[in-house]
């Protein structure tokens, strides 16, 4: 899910959208409301109904015991799979991790064992519960998981290994309430978004500020998997679609081309038919412009290694985010994601070789330039000619005070426009990168995601680019960080770097991720993030009867100087009013300014 639901919004839709399908028995609507507020339900059967389990069955599932109507919480998910771990020799259960709260990460492994030749087979992990409250991949993956150890799937296992971790976020998981995720059509009661410090999941990949995180880059270093699933349900608008899913920009704009171009070519294709044949209406997740005008067309776009999807193509690993129709029963996407994970499965093991070989050509691959910056393309790259959307009409809310939608439940086939992306900024890679021994923060980043550095065991003299903020701006906080914005200057120094100071080469298999992290003008690196509070910092001060005399000085022997203050003088009348900030200015200019005022403190090797 992409955007986060406010608070505000929470309250004003209250739990009444979970009474949407008569889920919640024992609560009722508060009064005098309606009973619901979300839009009328698509009819809908298909094949994938034959796969909930009988109400006899001793294996059926905690979500199937409900009819779909609840789901369990994680203690009820490890007892189950714990009984299917014991009953089972193709099941085994593995902790990865703790969360913030203390709770266990597990994982399930189902497996056949190594190959005939005693190598590990490939690995295709899936995930659920990133984002709590979109859970459907957790209850979707006990019933697969059934179905191959004890109802006659474990063919899915003769080629590859299946690890399936049923909730990422368990504390978030853990925060159950029929408040959370108003828009979602089922279960009752659903997770939070954020983790127990309030911290998005996945949009923390690349600054790896939550243990979670740091369990699952773990992870994926560990089993390097051939597919990576990471399931969710969608927010926006409603539509006919009840499945859908997407890759990093839908691999138009993927930095890796080999991965990109098999999840286009042979991923997409397959679990698309796999899901019409199973009764459900698929497509590449329409992420709108303007929810409350879709005909403006749907974004394709780059994206940062803080998703899972960007995280993804940075490292070479062919990664899915599947985006279930929010506004779909929760029994119909808990199964057409079971459909679309066994199609996964199938598609994976005929297709490891020819995985693998594309991961290695990614992997040699060194990109000499990286993209920071980019907008809505003038022109549409492409077209829906016949989107299956729904139709709807507007009416004046008394609440808002104005035009809100109100979806009709009536399908309309709409010719809907594909919005790309006008690249308007982008970097050249430097030959490497230099980071001071003091950034602790940085270096466990570093190595953390596997990025190999060198620590420098002699002083070395060199002429690097270093970079200045101008006017830079803290931006409001968001999970866990006080964003920065900022101007930058570059300029050739020479400098004596001194010992124990961290050199990352960028031709590395991991050299974009670096360039994300590193380079001053990425979105998702560590400076946007707001790693480094202290070159805010004013430097220290001096008296005025020091410093005004210091900047006539200055002033007086540099005419181009004494003409930039002029012109500044002439143009801003705050500053000329203000003696502090003219004296900071000037003495910004000094010949030797402070060494960490508004400097980034990472250095840039040229090529």
């Amino acid at each position: 899910m992409r955007k986060m639901i406010s608070p505000l919004l929470s309250i004003a839709a209250l739990s009444i959208a979970a009474t949407a399908v008569a889920q919640q028995p024992t609560k009722a609507p508060l009064p005098g409301l309606p009973a619901s507020v979300l839009p009328p339900v698509q009819p809908w059967s298909g094949a994938s109904e034959a796969l909930v389990a009988r109400k006899d069955d001793p294996w059926i599932t905690p979500a199937e015991q409900t009819g779909f109507a609840t789901t369990p919480r994680y203690a009820q998910v490890e007892d189950w799979l714990r009984r299917l771990d014991a009953a089972s020799p193709l099941i085994s259960l593995e902790s990865f991790g703790r969360t913030g709260e203390g709770r266990d990460m597990l994982l399930v492994r189902a497996s056949k064992g190594k190959d005939g030749s005693g190598a590990a087979k490939p690995v295709v992990l899936v995930q659920a519960g990133i984002h709590a409250g979109e859970i459907d991949g957790k209850d979707a993956g006990l019933m697969l998981l059934r179905d191959i150890a004890l109802r006659g799937k474990d063919g899915l296992l003769d080629t590859v290994d299946l690890i399936f971790v049923p909730v990422y976020n368990i504390d978030g998981h853990e925060r159950m309430s029929r408040w959370n995720f108003p828009a979602l059509r089922g279960p009752a009661e659903k997770g939070y978004v954020g983790n127990s410090r309030n911290i998005n999941l996945n949009r923390d990949y690349a600054k790896a500020d939550a243990p979670e995180s740091r369990a699952m880059i773990g992870l994926l270093r560990r089993l390097d998997p051939i597919l990576y699933i990471d399931c969710h349900v969608s927010d926006g608008f409603d539509m006919q679609y009840d499945i859908t899913f997407t890759y990093a920009g839908w691999g138009r704009y993927a930095y890796h081309r080999a991965t990109a171009d098999w999840l286009q070519r042979r991923f997409g294709p397959s679990v698309t038919a796999a899901l019409e044949k199973a009764g459900h209406i698929p497509t590449l997740y329409p992420n709108p412009i303007d929810t409350r005008a879709p005909l403006k067309g749907i974004r394709q776009a780059p994206e940062g290694p803080r998703y899972s999807t960007g995280y993804g193509d940075f490292i070479g690993v062919p990664t899915v985010l599947v985006e279930n129709h929010m506004m779909k029963p929760y029994r119909q996407r808990v199964l057409g994601t079971y459909v679309l994970l066994e199609a996964a499965l199938k598609l994976a093991g005929q297709d490891a070789r020819a995985i693998a070989q594309a991961k290695a050509s990614d992997r040699v691959s060194r990109p000499a330039e990286m993209l920071t910056r980019w907008k809505p393309a003038a022109r549409p790259i492409g077209w829906v000619e016949a989107f299956k959307g729904i139709a709807f009409d507007t009416y004046v809310s008394p609440a808002s005070g104005r035009k809100e939608q109100k979806w009709l439940g009536r399908p309309v086939d709409w010719r809907m426009p594909i919005i790309g992306q006008e690249p308007f900024e982008q970097v050249r890679l430097p030959k490497a990168w230099w980071v001071p021994a003091g950034q602790a923060e940085v270096i466990d980043r570093l190595t953390l995601h596997g990025i190999r550095h060198e620590v420098l065991a002699a002083q070395r003299t060199l002429t690097l680019d270093r970079v200045r903020l101008i006017d830079p701006r803290s931006t409001p906080p968001r999970d866990a960080r006080i964003p920065l914005e900022t101007k930058l200057v570059h300029e050739d120094v020479t400098e004596t770097l001194p010992i124990g100071t961290v050199r990352v080469p960028a031709d590395q298999p991991l050299g974009l991720l670096a360039a994300a992290l590193l380079e001053p003008e990425s979105q998702d690196g560590f400076l946007a993030w707001g790693f480094f509070p202290e070159i805010l910092a004013a430097p220290s001060g001096v008296e005025d009867f020091v410093q005004a005399p210091i900047a006539e000085a200055l002033l007086a022997a540099d005419p181009h100087l004494r003409a930039a203050f002029e012109a500044k003088l002439a143009n801003d009348a705050t500053f000329a009013a203000d003696g502090d900030a003219r004296l900071d200015w000037l003495s910004a200019r000094l010949p030797e300014p402070s060494p960490y005022h508004h400097v980034y403190p990472i250095r840039r090797e040229s090529q």
